[in-house]
């Protein structure tokens, strides 16, 4: 099966080793010094369960991989569109299209049902741009658990052994194209949950993205460190509250004990990728990560105070670093 990841930066890359040793025929879409250092020693994960070596295929110009199976897009936010503008040569009639990336996708409302179905998301996907250019029938939804950092080009290093992918069809069917792909990805090593109810599993995800994410960038500080003080906690807490209540009004089931999480982040000296981008000076994803979630509050009258209070921080603080994308 030839898979391309589209984006093999610290999550794209985890991906990628895993899918070569997997058996899959296996390319990437990166850029910069990252990509130079595949193309010359091949991609180097280090993660729990030992060091992946993986001569994947790594261009920068998806014209010269040509027709994949399928595609794992696996960019940050602001990256999305010019990935839909360059992604053509890849697809096929047949091409399914992973989209492996935290925040509310562009594709949340097709297949969705009730009065919202096929409802779109500007800040996420302006002028239609993704709908247009890949179309919903190809997106597969992906849930990514995996704490990856580039600590150097070509090398990707995994903090934890509890990493997984969870995703499936819009629909909830359980497709053969999603087996096939899960199938792999496993017998790489990277354990794979097919659900039937994938927006379940992105919201219980998020809630952790958004009570998290937004301190830890007005902080700069490390999820441990932000633990350490029981007013942040309590505001990380309020937040997964409020972020419940969207949830939940939007149809989805979210467990109770979904903040049990927090708990585990106690110790953690991992920093957030919003946070990465932050100190790194690249554009944040804050319009999919917060301002999506805030608008679809607004649609439903969910009151979302410690949630607009903490996003309007964090904006402000990627603007005055530069990072607020246009």
């Amino acid at each position: 099966m030839k898979i391309c990841v589209f984006g093999a930066g610290a999550i794209g890359g985890h991906v990628a080793a895993r899918l070569h040793r997997g058996g899959a025929e296996t390319s990437v879409i990166a850029r910069g010094p990252h990509l130079l250092a595949m193309q010359r020693d091949g991609l180097i994960v280090r993660a729990a369960d030992g060091e992946i070596r993986a001569p994947v295929a790594a261009h920068d110009d998806p014209r010269a991989l040509g027709i994949q199976d399928a595609v794992i897009v696996t960019v940050k936010a602001p990256a999305l569109l010019t990935m839909a503008r360059l992604i053509a040569p890849l697809l096929g009639p047949d091409t399914a299209v992973v989209f492996a990336m935290n925040g509310i996708p562009w594709w949340y409302f097709h297949a969705h049902g009730g009065p919202m179905d096929g409802r779109r998301l500007p800040r996420v996907d302006p002028g239609d741009v993704v709908w247009n250019a890949i179309g919903p029938r190809r997106a597969i939804g992906g849930v990514v658990y995996s704490g990856c950092t580039v600590i150097a080009p070509g090398i990707v290093e995994v903090g934890g052994a509890s990493s997984r992918l969870e995703f499936s069809e819009p629909d909830g069917s359980l497709f053969t194209r999603v087996e096939a792909i899960a199938q792999i990805l496993r017998a790489g090593g990277l354990p794979i949950d097919v659900t039937p109810r994938i927006r379940d599993r992105i919201w219980a995800k998020h809630l952790l993205n958004m009570a998290t994410g937004p301190l830890c960038v007005v902080t700069q500080s490390t999820l441990g460190e932000l633990s350490d003080e029981p007013e942040c906690v309590a505001a990380m807490q309020r937040v997964l509250e409020e972020g419940k209540l969207i949830a939940r009004a939007l149809g989805c089931a979210v467990p109770d004990d979904v903040g049990k999480s927090l708990e585990r982040n106690r110790t953690s000296k991992h920093r957030p990728s919003i946070l990465q981008d932050l100190e790194a000076g690249r554009p944040m994803e804050i319009a999919a990560l917060y301002e999506v979630p805030l608008e679809l509050a607004r649609l439903h009258d969910v009151s979302t105070p410690t949630l607009d209070l903490v996003v309007a921080l964090a904006r402000q603080r990627a603007r005055r670093q530069g990072s607020m994308p246009a």
